[in-house]
């Protein structure tokens, strides 16, 4: 073979190299896509899903949807360092540029709220909690900071723009841990308040417990922030999230 023969080979294999790397198909296990960025590259993982939710984040670097990671034409990409597994969103989301209820594909009982220009706007509800499903913004939406219920509404201010659920259950505030209701919601919320480490009670029954939802600016980072041990949830470094079952 010519030397300039080989020379093409190697350039038609170092292209299709590259595109491998960037966009890889991901390895789902029990329905859940683990998808990386490296070296803060972006990174596309093929799913074949219409949206996607954030079950784990495995990174010390923040994982924010719309930032950091997101989801189009049946892949996930993420940048910036985000490490996380992910697992298939139910449904599609309302629109709207205030609050109200979302609309259409079968998620009537999601509520977008969003804060313009970093005002505050208030979303009324009827509910007595409240969580995170899907944050728009790309400034971080951190529970009691700049989103929370109060007398039945939601109040979201200083940027946050997100799409809410109704929490079942009671959550956990202040320096403890709250319980959700039911095995499949069972949940607990765990704070590191001024940065130092806090047990929070985990029901053993339930299994190990996983990252749901991180609450704080703070990165939550398994092993590093946050942990498990002998019917306890840890947190510490300023980590707030609400934990489940898987």
């Amino acid at each position: 073979m010519k030397p300039q023969s080989l020379a093409s080979l190697a350039v038609i294999l170092g292209t299709f190299t590259a595109l491998a790397l960037h966009s890889a198909p991901a390895a789902a296990q029990d329905g859940v896509v683990r998808c990386e960025s490296q070296n803060n590259r972006e990174r596309v993982c093929n799913t074949g899903w219409r949206d996607a939710r954030l079950v784990r984040q495995l990174s010390g670097s923040a994982c924010v949807e719309g930032r950091t990671w997101g989801t189009r034409n049946g892949s996930i990409w993420v940048n910036n360092g985000c490490r996380a597994e992910f697992t298939q969103g139910r449904g599609g989301w309302g629109g709207g540029n205030g609050g109200g209820w979302g609309g259409g594909n079968g998620n009537s009982g999601t509520v977008r709220c969003e804060s313009q220009d970093n005002r505050e706007r208030s979303c009324p509800v009827g509910w007595r909690n409240a969580r995170v499903v899907r944050q728009i913004s790309g400034t971080q939406c951190v529970e009691g900071q700049n989103w929370g219920v109060r007398n039945g509404a939601i109040w979201v201010n200083r940027g946050c723009r997100a799409e809410f659920a109704e929490a079942r259950g009671g959550w956990g505030g202040g320096n403890g841990g709250g319980w959700g209701g039911g095995n499949s919601n069972y949940t607990v919320t765990c704070s590191s308040n001024n940065n130092r480490q806090q047990s929070c009670n985990w029901d053993e029954r339930q299994g190990r417990p996983v990252l749901q939802q991180q609450l704080s600016g703070s990165a939550c980072q398994e092993g590093r922030t946050w942990g498990y041990s002998r019917g306890n949830v840890w947190v510490s470094n300023g980590c707030r999230a609400r934990f489940g079952t898987r």
